[in-house]
């Protein structure tokens, strides 16, 4: 069952994923955004800890991004096309970290350590 799931998700083998990803990548560009921009620190405490884990350049570029693809989106536009074909929104700078992150909280979990942190309500 897994392996048919991953293979339905892979967008090498499946059309209908390739064009969900080509798609995707197209929306992505327009505003200047990668997809891991995309994942919230408040609704989980795993990817805020991994941003709080990662280098500062990388957070303030990613605060950047984030800050000109909310002002695009006020003002209806687009970045110009020169800019779209650099984008890179693929290109992954968070899900090393993520994995680090909840991996280290399974083992702290199996092993019975109080959490490094509590879930609370913002």
């Amino acid at each position: 069952m897994a392996s048919f799931l991953q293979s339905f998700l892979d967008p090498k083998k499946n059309w209908l994923a390739a064009m969900h990803m080509k798609s995707l990548s197209k929306r992505l560009r327009k505003y200047g955004l990668r997809y891991d921009d995309l994942y919230d620190p408040y609704y989980d405490l795993d990817i805020k800890e991994a941003l709080n884990r990662l280098p500062r350049e990388i957070v303030d570029s990613r605060n950047q991004r984030l800050k000109r693809a909310m002002d695009l989106s006020m003002k209806h536009e687009y970045l110009p096309e020169d800019l779209q074909k650099m984008q890179t929104p693929f290109r992954s700078y968070l899900q090393d970290m993520v994995a680090l992150v909840k991996k280290e909280r399974a083992e702290r979990e199996a092993l019975g350590a109080l959490p490094l942190y509590q879930r609370t309500i913002p």
